[in-house]
């Protein structure tokens, strides 16, 4: 519910506000795409199979699952990384000017993002590597047990782990610890002068803004990625139930983080924000107190 009314807000905000987007706001958009995207396609069958106490669907639903996890956590993830990049580019020109990077060059990297993210979920289909039901057997993935014996499966999982996981997080990590030193030293001459302009305030919270979600994205997705490497070397018994229950459940909350980073350091999302709800109606509800007296839901919502 989170996932859906945080990123349906994101995207409706962005919708609203199109002709005034700059480059680097597309990738949060792409971003919320994929977050509601998983939570539509693969969140409510996770949750009729949870009430059944077993997976619904067969094997036909099992290789859905797993291939639309596989499509939009590799998406999060590149769109985090080409975040990262765009913002230390930004934070390292001349002219600190987002609109310096073309709108049309998002967008290719944008489709690039998504066909780089499909090539990877179709691979298993096609023979290299295999996707199969978590040991808790109410959700699917990449079939990590499976590899133990199998050259052509460890190989998969090997290259994923470089190509979609550690060289992403790297990129992530060293752009900005560099962003970080670049701001460090800016503020260290500034200070010198006694002040600090708006812009290098504007761009301090930017920065933060990108860190903590791409924080809240690995952090989120860390100990499943843990539970699953042990499972490739070690038989997924020696694991009880709960320990790879709940990375999966963490994993799957990473979506439901980012609406509020953006409402916490985003004036302007809070302002479409309140504009949204009130042309949705929900204004009277929540801010109105002149008939609190006679109302009380009213003033419930009001305190």
């Amino acid at each position: 519910i989170l996932t859906i009314l945080g990123n349906s807000a994101v995207l409706a905000t962005a919708v609203k506000r199109s002709s005034l987007l700059k480059s680097p706001e597309l990738l949060t958009v792409n971003l919320a795409v994929a977050d509601i995207g998983m939570a539509l396609s693969m969140y409510p069958l996770a949750i009729a199979s949870a009430w059944n106490h077993a997976w619904l669907g067969g094997d036909a639903s099992c290789i859905y699952y797993a291939l639309m996890g596989f499509l939009f956590g590799v998406c999060s993830m590149m769109t985090l990384c080409a975040m990262a990049v765009i913002r230390f580019l930004v934070t390292n020109s001349s002219k600190s000017n987002s609109n310096k990077i073309p709108k049309n060059t998002v967008r290719i990297l944008i489709t690039f993002i998504w066909l780089y993210s499909l090539l990877w979920a179709i691979l298993p289909l096609v023979g290299w590597g295999y996707y199969g039901p978590e040991p808790f057997g109410i959700s699917c993935t990449i079939a990590w047990s499976k590899f133990h014996n199998s050259s052509n499966g460890f190989s998969f999982i090997l290259s994923m782990f470089l190509l979609c996981t550690v060289l992403p997080a790297l990129t992530i990590v060293a752009c900005y610890l560099g962003i970080a030193w670049k701001v460090h030293k800016a503020y260290q001459e500034i200070q010198n002068i006694d002040r600090i302009p708006n812009a290098a305030k504007l761009e301090k919270k930017l920065t933060l803004m990108a860190v903590l979600i791409s924080v809240g994205f690995l952090s989120s997705w860390t100990p499943y990625a843990a539970a699953s490497f042990w499972s490739i070397f070690n038989s997924s018994d020696s694991l009880q139930p709960i320990a790879t229950l709940l990375p999966c459940l963490f994993a799957k909350s990473s979506t439901a983080y980012n609406p509020f980073v953006y409402y916490i350091f985003s004036k302007t999302f809070r302002r479409e924000i309140k504009q949204l709800q009130c042309c949705c109606g929900w204004r009277v509800l929540f801010f109105s107190t002149d008939n609190s007296a006679e109302n009380p839901v009213s003033m419930m919502w009001s305190g």
